[in-house]
């Protein structure tokens, strides 16, 4: 199983420095709470599940750091301390690393709640464990979710063609903790001898599909076939796509998704040509607590990922080049909203079920 992070010794995290592909792989080791919120804001790692794993890592080091220091003051971690109060101020600072996803405020809270009633000198260890527990339950999940997706994508099989397949930014192992969310249902029917090929939609600004995905799918030996994104309807309106297929950083109480910016363009023109548009997640992308998109906070991310592209030279040279004319206004929202009418199934490690608030709730009642 490929996974983009690993914890070789105790108290040692490494992740696949996702910034770097395709044209270098470079594990980068972390080993404290600030390290790890960096990895994230930097989006050196990048994913709603993959953040929610290296944001568990980093609240088990907030907790060391914490429990380590002589005065209960860790200098690095401003404010923390072994007390519950400073516990939550650790949880919010690595949360806000990320707003719109929502793995990672469930991840860091889970890994808070699990040591509260333990020790102070125990708490590290218990920290650790959590984090260890949430990045393996990931993998497992998504292993689940690439069944139940390749099940229900065998129903649209055309006789005679491979099965072609729409998908939108990364959510392969790269984005997850192993096995990925909406390349999941893809490497399992791959590997179990279904043709399949993929339509990659670049993603910009910072294309993660053409960059990310592309380079899982090659490593993998599945054809695909790399597009710009504006291309996408135009192979939907010609019958040159069987279903479109995404991931999620966030899915309302009724059926609302956030995902990366595009993806609702791509339901609007799925809907239009009467495709399946389906959204592979765990079901800790799910957010009950959130009744529809209206309330999901959208990342605005820096203008620089617009006005410049990095990619290699015929040399192989990496370099950074701009693309918009110097004093030309830039926004650049990291997210948008599919409204869950233009969902058609949600797929998840527990079974699949319709974007619609009682699915949610068959999902989610009773959830910790």
């Amino acid at each position: 199983m490929n996974r983009p992070l690993r914890w070789p010794a105790p108290w040692t995290l490494e992740v696949l420095d996702q910034t770097r592909l395709p044209f270098a792989v470079e594990w980068v080791a972390l080993r404290s709470a600030a390290a790890c919120r960096h990895a994230i804001t930097s989006m050196q790692v990048r994913g709603a599940p993959l953040l929610g794993a290296v944001g568990a890592f980093g609240l088990a080091f907030a907790v060391r750091e914490a429990a380590g220091s002589r005065d209960g003051v860790n200098a690095s971690h401003p404010g923390a301390s072994a007390s519950d109060d400073a516990l939550d101020a650790a949880v919010e600072e690595l949360a806000s690393a990320r707003p719109t996803a929502i793995n990672l405020r469930w991840a860091v809270t889970r890994v808070a709640e699990a040591v509260r009633a333990v020790p102070k000198s125990e708490r590290a260890e218990r920290a650790w464990g959590e984090a260890v527990r949430i990045a393996d339950e990931d993998a497992a999940g998504n292993a689940a979710i690439g069944a139940h997706g390749a099940a229900l994508l065998r129903a649209q099989l055309t006789p005679g063609r491979p099965l072609q397949l729409l998908t939108h930014c990364n959510a392969g192992w790269l984005a997850t903790a192993g096995h990925g969310t909406a390349l999941a249902p893809i490497y399992a029917l791959h590997a179990a001898g279904v043709p399949v090929h993929v339509w990659v939609d670049e993603t910009r600004p910072r294309n993660q599909g053409a960059a990310l995905t592309a380079w899982e799918l090659a490593a993998a030996e599945v054809p695909h076939t790399v597009i710009a994104d504006n291309a996408g309807g135009l192979l939907l309106m010609r019958g040159a796509v069987d279903a479109v297929l995404v991931g999620a950083d966030r899915v309302a109480a009724n059926g609302d998704v956030a995902n990366k910016v595009g993806t609702y363009l791509k339901a609007l023109a799925a809907r239009a040509h009467g495709v399946p548009f389906l959204v592979a997640c765990p079901v800790s992308t799910l957010d009950p607590a959130t009744p529809s998109g209206e309330a999901i906070a959208i990342e605005e991310r820096d203008a620089s990922e617009v006005v410049y592209v990095t990619g290699a030279d015929d040399d192989g040279t990496v370099t950074r080049v701009r693309v918009v004319p110097a004093g030309s206004a830039v926004a650049n929202p990291a997210f948008d909203l599919t409204p869950a009418s233009l969902v058609t199934s949600l797929i998840t490690e527990r079974g699949i079920v319709p974007a619609t608030a009682a699915g949610i709730r068959s999902l989610t009642e009773g959830m910790a």
